[in-house]
């Protein structure tokens, strides 16, 4: 093949994060690796964006319709990774949502408890005595109330990054690392895409962007921008004296509904230390003005948070670890073609800062667009023509404790 003429595959995926490694598993699982490319502009596994780390939750647990509606099924998606690959991905290790007593985050608790009833996903719905009677690490000192769901728990996050990689290049797929995307044009046919990367210029039949915070450097090629606020986000590792405790035998993922911000927390997975961060709590950067340095008022927030509820989760700092969130206004997931922008060959995903649980499905659905056009799956109210992404004066609403303003509940 001469060096000036593209080099083909039937579908390309631009980011090998939690969600593209994901759509690369499943595209080269349903029509075969040769015709797919995975293009990762830095090495794979690297912590530069918002999939990497030891553990993510998963959970049924969810505050919304739109999501209850499609926690089921990414369980199966993982199911069906976890059968091939042998590895085990998924620790159901149950989860809590919590608040304090007498408090208006307990109408958040409600809120999940709607919506799961919605889709007659079973929960418990405890008191504070009820809760320590589970798991005796919650101080007796204060007063909380929430709902227990026996199936969540936390999903391997680098392991499920690998073992979709690998699986795709069992199948056949080309993956490339320190590949970046500088362009996405029309081929002059006008059906096909000419991607241009620091490696050399593909085409192909379809497009699928999973970039992350680097979403609108990719799209802005096309002439597309969606809003998304970009943060520097942290959690940090406690190495506590009490292991056994927080074992993933012993212990739930949890989220503590505050005042003003969301505290959250897994057993010991990968290390040995407890985690804990807070959602959404970091400040706006870009991709190059992040700086990777802890934020130490935040960082002492979660010890004090854990000192007051979970005092044997304390223990020496051991680190704590930046990441990248990219939020639509909403803080809700863009799932959607460019058709109606003029680039019916390019599939997109934003995942809100909360999508690592749903990364396999979402794979499975960008393959259905991708391929088919279409998907079995709800996916209606994340399309890009809602008024979060098209009314300039939108009110950003980036933490799941509040109410959507366009909720459908």
């Amino acid at each position: 093949m001469s060096s000036n003429v593209p080099q083909y595959y039937e579908y390309i995926v631009v980011g090998c994060g939690g969600i593209g490694s994901a759509t690369v598993y499943w595209l080269s699982k349903t029509i075969g690796g040769k015709n797919v490319l995975g293009l990762e502009q830095f090495e794979l596994g690297h912590d530069h964006g918002g999939s990497q780390d030891h553990s993510r939750i998963i959970r049924l647990l969810y505050q919304d319709v739109r999501y209850t509606r499609l926690v089921r099924d990414t369980y199966t998606a993982f199911e069906e990774v976890e059968k091939e690959s042998g590895l085990q991905l998924v620790y159901k290790c149950g989860g809590l949502e919590i608040a304090s007593v007498n408090t208006p985050q307990v109408a958040e608790i409600d809120r999940y408890a709607k919506a799961m009833d919605h889709e007659n996903i079973p929960y418990e719905r405890l008191n504070a005595d009820q809760i320590r009677a589970k798991f005796p690490q919650f101080s007796k000192d204060h007063d909380i109330v929430g709902l227990y769901q026996k199936d969540s728990g936390l999903v391997d996050a680098a392991m499920a990054n690998a073992t979709h990689i690998q699986l795709a290049r069992k199948h056949g797929a080309t993956i490339l690392e320190n590949s970046k995307v500088m362009k996405i044009d029309k081929d002059s046919d006008g059906k096909h895409a000419l991607i241009h990367t620091s490696q050399g210029i593909f085409r192909c039949r379809r497009v699928i962007v999973t970039a992350g915070a680097w979403t609108n450097h990719v799209l802005g090629s096309v002439g597309v921008h969606i809003p998304l606020t970009v943060t520097q986000e942290q959690v940090t590792y406690l190495a506590t004296p009490h292991i056994k405790d927080f074992t993933k035998d012993n212990f739930p993922i949890y989220i503590y509904h505050d005042e003003d911000a969301d505290v959250y927390g897994l057993p010991i997975h990968g290390n040995t230390g407890s985690k804990v961060g807070i959602d959404a709590g970091g400040p706006p950067v870009t991709p190059e003005t992040r700086n990777y340095k802890p934020d130490p008022v935040r960082e002492k927030r979660c010890i004090e948070f854990l000192e007051k509820f979970l005092p044997k989760a304390v223990g020496p700092l051991m680190y704590t670890k930046t990441c990248l969130y990219a939020m639509p206004p909403d803080r809700n997931f863009v799932i959607d073609t460019l058709k109606d922008k003029g680039f019916p060959q390019v599939v997109m995903c934003n995942g809100a800062g909360h999508a690592f649980k749903f990364s396999c499905l979402l794979g499975k659905i960008l393959s259905q667009l991708a391929v088919d056009g279409k998907t079995q799956y709800p996916i209606a109210d994340f399309k890009l023509d809602r008024e979060a992404l098209t009314n300039p004066d939108f009110v950003p609403s980036l933490h799941l404790r509040n109410e959507p303003q366009n909720s459908k509940l």
